[in-house]
């Protein structure tokens, strides 16, 4: 895969780079050190994967990715940055990022490129445990042109607030089993991997 990399710290952008080209199916097309950077050098290079910083002096990494994502609507830009901050995070949700991590997670990078570049989304633990608490539970969501029954709209509502497929069970009266058989049939439906990604899917569907 083709990865751009932006980062108003050079020292930081180097280290990336060096990380990611010991892997082989990773090439680093090009480094950038501001979201003018990033914009220009995505029009030029039009890689597989932005990893940008959000961050930066000037144009900021979200302000960037809005500009790309309006020229280029199926790019794949994954953020990486030190700041798990509740405003960023709803902001990377919904203007379609595909993923937010954290730097001090480093070990996370390589296969987080590698589940983005499969158009899968990726948001790390921490970020992932902050999301519910961030969205207006008022908001009304109509996921029928998803083809999602009521039913299976509940049980996608409970996975997002992360419980267990027996707490699921035990609040809408049915059997571990077809709790199960239901979330499966839900993944297929959506083209989703598994549970994370359904929640990630969940809510930045409640942010549309």
């Amino acid at each position: 895969m083709r990865v751009l990399l932006i980062d108003d710290d050079k020292l930081v952008c180097i280290s990336l780079k060096t990380i990611l080209e010991t892997e082989e199916d990773i090439e680093v097309v090009g480094c950038g050190f501001s979201g003018n950077d990033a914009i220009e050098l995505y029009d030029k290079l039009n890689p597989d994967i932005l990893l940008m910083d959000i961050r930066m002096k000037g144009v900021t990494g979200i302000e960037a990715a809005e500009t790309i994502l309006t020229k280029h609507k199926d790019a794949k830009i994954l953020f990486l940055t030190t700041f798990s901050d509740d405003e960023y995070i709803v902001k990377a949700l919904k203007i379609g990022a595909k993923g937010y991590i954290i730097k001090q997670d480093f070990q996370c990078i390589v296969p987080s490129l590698r589940t983005v570049n499969t158009n899968q989304n990726v948001f790390g633990d921490d970020i992932v445990s902050k999301i519910p608490s961030l969205i207006n539970s008022s908001n009304s969501i109509d996921f029928s042109r998803f083809n999602i029954t009521k039913k299976e709209l509940d049980i996608i509502n409970l996975v997002a607030e992360g419980l267990s497929n027996k707490e699921i069970a035990l609040s809408l009266f049915l059997s571990e089993g077809t709790v199960r058989n239901n979330i499966t049939t839900i993944l297929q439906k959506l083209d989703l991997r598994d549970r994370t990604q359904l929640a990630i899917f969940y809510y930045k569907n409640k942010l549309s």
